[in-house]
């Protein structure tokens, strides 16, 4: 053999051996480009490359071959079915799905996942809401007695509808649940198919800027706080515990985007996602339905544990060990590496009512952008004015007195009184506080007419 061949032998033989020992590691994601509460770990991650950026490169890593997967999927079961599957490493999903996941996981002998990270939140609980067509005489819960409701079950959606009819003490003898899908239902919305449809993030605020769908019921009403999270199969976590603190860091990173301009961010996850960036505006801008925090408070424990015996009074839900499922560690490893406060941002919560109170309201000009007004008396002035230059206006905003939640204004019932116009997003608020202060109940197009006049 000459030494030069002996120089090539050599030189395969160390690339072949560096190549078996390199490990191709495939992380496998199971996200909802159709919930709005899911994108900071799921359609902004991937679309963004957060992930990528994030995973480990040195140590026993640096060999190592990343292999992702990302799976849409229209609600969060179907994740937990593919995660036990080991189809799906992480899943991605709201409140309640979450606890199925966990509980199922805990019911068989050997399999668990852990609940590493939220994603955002909502104090009031809003998010999920149920709608019936925005022409039906129905305007509150109790008149759903009798009638057919749909609902994506085993969503988010599906658990806050078992609690508001628990609540309402309508059992579920005295009305007709239809599973549909979150499509299947807003469509049948609209055709006017069905009673009523409850949905989870941005289903009802997508029939209402469409126009098709009014709600009647808005998740606040249960009195629980409304949250999404990230669920890891712990086989997969014991194995590669330093990927979850990296896929934590992108969701951080992904909330960060956001914040740091909401208008570009929401026009991008359009393009991304088919849902209109008015919708998302008003989970994502300031004073929106969201609040994205990736740590896991107390209070959110304490809510998973209520939306467990709601559960648990429908259905032969297993019982869920929220000592062994929960944990902090990724999070506060991620947090200490980024250099960023975890107990400072978990002590941290915002109240909607109280953060949105002096907010102003606002237009979304075609043209000018998002514009501010002080007032709704400004605010009415001009969109009148706009009107009667030919203005295109895409939306509008304003807040409910009652929650601080942000509503389009097209949907929303305004009480002109001595005090001047409030907005709310239920009929039976707008008449109690009209009631109370001798006021006047109105719709936009109404009050528009009455403020020119």
């Amino acid at each position: 053999m000459t030494i030069t061949k002996l120089f090539t032998a050599i030189f395969m033989a160390a690339v072949l051996a560096n190549t078996a020992s390199a490990e191709t590691i495939r992380i496998a994601i199971g996200h909802q480009s159709m919930c709005t509460d899911t994108y900071t770990a799921g359609i902004v991650v991937k679309e963004l490359g957060l992930l990528e950026k994030h995973l480990p490169k040195s140590g026993k890593y640096a060999d190592a071959d990343y292999e992702i997967s990302w799976s849409d999927y229209s609600s969060g079961g179907p994740i937990t079915n593919q995660m036990m599957a080991n189809k799906l490493n992480f899943g991605v999903m709201g409140d309640y799905p979450l606890i199925v996941n966990g509980a199922k996981f805990q019911e068989t002998q050997s399999l668990r996942t852990k609940y590493i990270a939220g994603t955002g939140y909502n104090l009031k609980g809003s998010g999920n809401a149920i709608v019936v067509p925005v022409d039906s005489d129905i305007h509150t819960i109790d008149q759903l007695a009798g009638k057919e409701v749909s609902v994506p079950v085993g969503s988010a959606a599906w658990g806050m509808l078992l609690k508001a009819m628990q609540d309402e003490g309508i059992p579920a003898k005295d009305y007709a649940l239809k599973n549909q899908s979150p499509a299947v239902g807003a469509a049948n919305i609209a055709s006017g198919r069905i009673d009523a449809h409850a949905d989870f993030c941005p289903w009802s605020e997508l029939m209402e800027f469409r126009g098709t769908g009014r709600k009647i019921y808005d998740g606040r009403e249960t009195g629980i706080p409304y949250l999404h999270g990230v669920v890891v199969r712990e086989d997969f976590l014991n194995q590669y515990p330093e990927v979850a603190v990296a896929f934590i860091k992108a969701v951080h990173e992904a909330g960060q985007w956001i914040k740091a301009d909401p208008v570009k961010a929401v026009d991008m996850m359009e393009n991304w996602t088919g849902v209109e960036k008015e919708v998302l505006y008003i989970y994502f801008s300031q004073g929106g339905h969201l609040t994205l925090d990736p740590t896991i408070k107390p209070k959110w424990v304490e809510a998973l544990k209520a939306d467990h015996g709601v559960l648990t009074k429908e259905m032969n839900m297993p019982p869920l060990d929220f000592e062994e499922w929960v944990t902090e560690d990724y999070l506060k490893d991620a947090y200490t590496d980024l250099g960023i406060d975890y107990d400072a941002e978990k002590n941290t919560i915002v109240d909607p009512g109280v953060a949105n109170a002096q907010l102003p309201v606002e237009i979304w000009h075609s043209s000018k952008g998002i514009i501010s007004y002080a007032s709704i008396a400004d605010f009415l002035k001009a969109i009148k004015e706009f009107r009667e230059t030919g203005a295109k206006l895409n939306a509008t905003y304003v807040y409910d007195k009652e929650t601080g939640l942000k509503l389009f204004g097209k949907t929303a019932f305004f009480v002109k009184s001595s005090d001047g116009f409030r907005a709310f997003l239920r009929k039976p608020d707008a008449d109690n506080y009209a009631v109370k202060n001798k006021g006047l109940v109105m719709q936009l197009e109404e009050a528009i007419e009455d403020f020119a006049s």
